[in-house]
């Protein structure tokens, strides 16, 4: 059996044969972080070789590619990838514990709870208030508050109605997510409430202008791909909510209407699971701030055998 030294804990174990230096250390009772559950999905299990490189087993595919992206010098390697057949020395290099995490899925019933992050596809809703400056100005303080209330209280009407979360506020906009274990359903879900938030705006002008002889429109925007479910936060103040790449380009979605003057945009990967059930109207291929190359994105104008 190989002996593995562990810094900081100074702490000396045995790795069985085939182990991981991630289950070793675990299994001798070290609060390694591993924040992905050892999947090689984030680099937080890192640890660097002091001694006995040559007693690692190289790099697989997957720790090769994330070493790659994050520049690892070739003593840094993950703890849930490698195996180690003789002595070794090294020190972790995260070392934060949250004492108080407590990740579970979202919303979906019958997901067991998990101490770790979790990877699932969601569909997106990014929404916010076209024109809200000039709406807003000139406007008593409370008189705004009033509006926004009135607002919201209708969108998060018609994000529950559909089956979604709001699951973030953003100033005058927000993010709303919808799960299914059918992404067709959950996706189909999701437009139909962009539909009726649009519609639910529309039916609050009248009031609004008699108020305060203004209103304003609002902008949707959908997009369908995978995030890491989990809690953020300062302990004792932490959120559950959604992060990763599927986040930004649903908010750059919704910021595209503008670009594109529309009011409801999806992205490809969304129209691809509800085409058959839409109505489209603009097709734009359109370069997204912050993200390389050009999308295809979709207006929805409304669905098909309906009078959305």
């Amino acid at each position: 059996m190989a002996l593995i030294h562990y810094l900081p804990d100074e702490i000396e174990f045995e790795a069985n044969e085939g182990e991981t230096i991630l289950l070793a250390a675990l299994r001798a009772g070290i609060a390694h972080t591993h924040l992905c559950g050892g999947s090689a999905r984030c680099s937080t299990c890192r640890v660097i070789i002091l001694e006995g490189l040559e007693n690692c087993t190289p790099r697989n595919a997957e720790e090769q590619l994330i070493a790659d992206m994050l520049r690892f010098d070739q003593k840094v390697r993950l703890a849930c990838q490698t195996v180690v057949t003789g002595n070794v020395k090294l020190r972790r290099l995260v070392t934060d514990i949250l004492e108080d995490v407590e990740l579970t899925s979202l919303y979906i019933e019958g997901v067991e709870p998990c101490s770790i992050g979790i990877e699932q596809y969601i569909v997106i809703l990014f929404s916010d208030i076209k024109g809200f400056t000039p709406f807003a100005e000139n406007l008593l303080p409370y008189d705004v508050i009033h509006a926004l209330n009135l607002y919201f209280q209708k969108v998060g009407e018609v994000i529950g109605r559909h089956g979604g979360i709001i699951n973030n506020y953003m100033g005058d906009g927000f993010m709303a997510l919808f799960e299914a274990d059918d992404p067709v359903e959950g996706a189909l879900r999701a437009v139909r409430a962009g539909l009726e938030l649009i519609d639910a705006v529309q039916k609050l002008k009248p009031y609004l202008e008699e108020l305060y002889n203004k209103s304003f429109t609002i902008r949707v925007g959908l997009h369908y791909g995978q995030v890491v479910a989990g809690k953020l936060g300062s302990p004792g103040n932490k959120k559950m909510t959604v992060i990763g790449d599927t986040v930004n380009l649903a908010s750059r979605i919704e910021a595209a209407n503008k670009q594109a003057g529309t009011q409801f945009l999806i992205s490809e990967d969304t129209y691809a699971l509800v085409k058959a059930q839409v109505k489209v109207g603009q097709r734009v291929r359109l370069t997204l701030p912050g993200k390389s190359g050009k999308y295809n994105l979709y207006e929805v104008v409304g669905l098909i055998n309906s009078n959305s």
